[in-house]
């Protein structure tokens, strides 16, 4: 026989849901959607650019939201300033933007969580060098996850963002790459499976006489010309090594933000300098299966403190495989990574 406070909480739920206001229910999460949209870009021109749609529909969309809150709680959402002006949110709009990503977010957490339990979407995260990663398993698992209906999405993710997709569930897993000292193992709060190590060195088109072919010292880098990543995991190695204020140390002539730019500098001599790369682009470099025709690989020494080397390979929440049943997506591609050989022939890679 029910409970009579469960019967006093479900009387209590039915008059909310049969409470809601008719104007509240035309809502759609279309019209959310537009609205932060709105709020981030700041004009409705803006807005369409960015949503594919004609400046009208997202004005109309405005509209029909102002006339909706006005008649709920005699406020409108969004005003307009004045020509090329950004549209003013009144405290009413401000809440409801606030509302509407939280709702938006929220709806599609729980669509990811529901597609992950059942097992018909993963999604794999990789930095612009590691898709190669992937790119080497997929080939033993493509059969199976088509014939099954699953859906394999990959998605683009920067070293430094490594963690935080990875914690708000944005990915399922991640192939990328972190700072670790030489021969101990990773203290991570995630499972991981190790591929490869390697050093860092440097690219450099300066000339014998103003850069010799010998290690450089952690004495000698700051006096060197240096284009320097404005973030990632080799900026970390400098700040590791010269202090987060390394930029105010270093002798940056050139700011870069992708491999190829710095690469393309220096081919062009635009810039004479060196760059700070990982073992196998300069290699990949002198052996021609990269961009930077005459540049030299010169290699670091060892009295860099604290010594550091790069560890590339696979993220995964802590135990969550351990919640799924062996022949999960998650499962099938952390076992097709374990059994794929580390020491077997590696994609040229910079971590991201």
């Amino acid at each position: 026989m029910p409970d009579i406070a469960d019967e006093v909480d479900a009387e209590k739920l039915l008059a909310t849901l049969l409470g809601c206001p008719p104007e509240m229910l035309d809502v759609s999460l279309d019209q959310l959607r537009t609205l932060g949209v709105v709020h981030t870009t700041g004009t409705a021109q803006r807005a369409a650019r960015v949503l594919g749609r004609e400046q009208s529909s997202v004005q109309k969309q405005l509209d029909n939201l102002n006339r909706t809150a006005t008649r709920l709680v005699g406020e409108a959402l969004v005003l307009k300033q004045g020509r090329g002006k950004d549209f003013l949110f009144t405290p009413s709009g401000e809440e409801v933007v606030a509302l509407a990503i939280q709702t938006l977010d929220s709806w599609t957490d729980s669509l990811h969580r529901s597609r992950r339990r059942l097992g018909s979407t993963v999604t794999f995260g990789t930095t612009e060098f590691t898709v190669e990663f992937l790119g080497a398993v997929w080939p033993s698992l493509r059969e199976d996850f088509e014939r099954r209906g699953i859906q394999l999405n990959i998605e683009h993710v920067r070293t430094r963002d490594l963690w935080r997709k990875l914690d708000a569930k944005k990915v399922d897993m991640v192939c990328g790459s972190f700072a670790a000292h030489p021969g101990r193992p990773p203290e991570l709060d995630y499972d991981f499976l190790e591929w490869h190590r390697e050093r860092v060195a440097l690219l450099t088109n300066l000339s014998t006489r103003e850069l010799p072919d010998t290690p450089v010292t952690a004495a000698k880098l700051p006096a060197l010309p240096l284009l320097a990543p404005t973030a990632g995991l080799l900026a970390q190695f400098l700040s590791h090594w010269y202090g987060p204020d390394y930029r105010g140390t270093l002798n940056i002539v050139a700011d870069i933000d992708s491999l190829n730019y710095g690469l393309n500098l220096l081919n062009a001599e635009l810039v004479h300098g060196c760059m700070l790369t990982t073992e196998r682009v300069a290699d990949a470099v002198l052996e021609g299966r990269l961009p930077g025709r005459g540049l030299r690989k010169i290699n670091l020494a060892d009295d860099y403190d604290p010594a550091l080397e790069i560890v590339t390979g696979i993220f995964a929440r802590s135990g969550e495989r351990d919640r799924y049943a062996t022949d999960h997506p998650l499962n099938l591609l952390w076992k097709a990574f374990a059994a794929a050989s580390p020491t077997r022939s590696v994609p040229v890679t910079l971590p991201g």
